[in-house]
């Protein structure tokens, strides 16, 4: 099965991906130059001098049956023309999101909403980032009540692991119709 993990620039993409995977991931990161300066946002990732620029790939192994296929999207704006592409086929995504540039993750968020693609937020949990209530960071993307927000590390393979089972449960619960409290929910999915 083909997860995507998108969200904004810095947000842990790339790490996420690659703690996770089985498999040596497929990476295209590139180091950042003056060319970036003004068009890449970097307060509050200052010491980033890397960035993807087309997608990460790793694969992950649950369960005998259960493998997923992991697609890192680019985090800028300007790499956002390749998500269509990358997202065809998912069962699902998750959203990392990083408190610290919040307004990041609203266009990921937006996307899926969109896309019709089942979803979840993760909230990325930094060394030494004032960790808010799930509750706030609900409200503040605006999530409606039947999407999952948890929290993780994406250095930490099992904290992600959980995660990715996790929004598994979430893209069968949506296309079921129903949400994990039972309740129907609609899912634009065909």
């Amino acid at each position: 099965m083909k997860i995507v993990v998108a969200g904004g620039f810095g947000a842990g993409k790339t790490t996420l991906v690659g703690v996770v995977s089985d498999i040596v991931p497929l990476t295209t990161e590139a180091v950042m130059t003056a060319v970036a300066e003004g068009v890449d946002d970097v307060r509050g990732v200052p010491d980033k001098l890397t960035t993807t620029v087309a997608m990460d790939f790793g694969r992950v192994t649950l369960a005998q049956d259960l493998v997923l296929y992991l697609f890192g999207t680019p985090g800028q704006s300007r790499f956002w023309f390749m998500w269509d592409d990358l997202c065809r086929g998912a069962i699902g995504a998750i959203v990392l999101v990083d408190t610290r540039r919040l307004a990041d993750s609203f266009s990921a968020v937006d996307y899926f909403e969109d896309f019709g693609l089942p979803y979840i937020i993760a909230v990325n949990c930094f060394d030494g980032v004032f960790a808010y209530e799930i509750d706030d960071i609900r409200e503040a993307l605006s999530v409606a009540p039947h999407v999952p927000v948890v929290t993780l590390d994406a250095r930490d393979r099992e904290s992600v692991k959980a995660a990715l089972i996790r929004l598994v449960q979430q893209s069968m619960a949506v296309r079921a119709g129903i949400a994990a409290d039972h309740r129907p929910v609609g899912t634009g999915i065909a």
